[in-house]
């Protein structure tokens, strides 16, 4: 993320302005010009976030219409557990409100996670040069490889488009079955976490046919990065790895 195009906002940071406070950090040590921006629709909260204010990082009231300086635009929309309250028709009207505020190129991550940050789901969602809206690039999955994990369990964790939709027998039970019976499997070959969670994705991708990103960089990390037609399958002949660029520090 150096050299980064503009803003990148921290949407809901919460009650505490901790995710603020800690990109702001990690992302000036790879671009000392990077600029954060922390948004609240809580007045005290903003309130009190600028306490920790200093050049580079500040905190503004507001929502999915970004109260953006003239001349400003947002490079990367960071939104989790913020969609998770409202209802599923309100994700289309508030990518619509986000779109014109992020520059050309800019990205969305919106997701959610469990109350530790242990396990992570957020889809990735871009604003082409030439377009106006944004255009979704996939599904990350982010378990915590650290600690113990089992595929299922980063299901309750889904963004809203797709946690509401997991059926039994339906297209994202089917996956998270896969995803486990891949884990079981790569559990006879691998005992680090980090090489078990690679396994398993690489048998996601080539005997299960999901489209998965086998980039060694975001499988080390813990990104299992799914294709935007998640939960379907495709044929491996037609998967493709992702689009470059999702690094974080943090974990995003």
């Amino acid at each position: 993320m150096r050299d980064l195009p503009g803003l990148y906002v921290d949407l809901g940071f919460g009650a505490e302005a901790i995710t603020s406070v800690e990109t702001f950090r990690r992302l000036r040590r790879l671009d000392p010009r990077a600029q954060v921006l922390g948004v609240e629709i809580d007045a005290a909260r903003v309130a009190a976030a600028r306490r920790h204010a200093v050049p580079g990082l500040a905190f503004r009231l507001g929502g999915f219409d970004l109260p953006l300086r003239p001349g400003e635009r947002a490079a990367v929309v960071r939104a989790f557990n913020v969609l998770r309250q409202y209802g599923e028709s309100a994700v289309d009207c508030a990518f619509a409100a986000l779109a014109p505020a992020m520059a050309p190129g800019g990205v969305l991550l919106e997701g959610t996670s469990d109350p530790t940050g242990r396990l992570l789901a957020f889809t990735v969602h871009g604003k082409a040069a030439s377009g106006t809206a944004l255009e979704p690039l996939g599904l990350v999955l982010a378990p915590t490889l650290s600690a113990t994990f089992r595929p299922r369990q980063i299901q309750a964790v889904l963004p809203k488009r797709h946690v509401h939709h997991a059926e039994p027998a339906g297209d994202v039970d089917r996956f998270f079955g896969a995803w486990e019976i891949a884990w079981q499997s790569a559990r006879r070959e691998a005992d680090a976490p980090r090489h078990l969670f690679a396994k398993s994705a690489r048998r996601l991708r080539e005997r299960d046919g999901y489209a998965v990103d086998r980039r060694a960089g975001l499988l080390r990390r813990g990104f299992l990065w799914l294709g935007p037609g998640w939960p379907t399958r495709r044929a491996p002949g037609e998967v493709r790895d992702g689009p470059p660029g999702l690094t974080s520090p943090s974990r995003l």
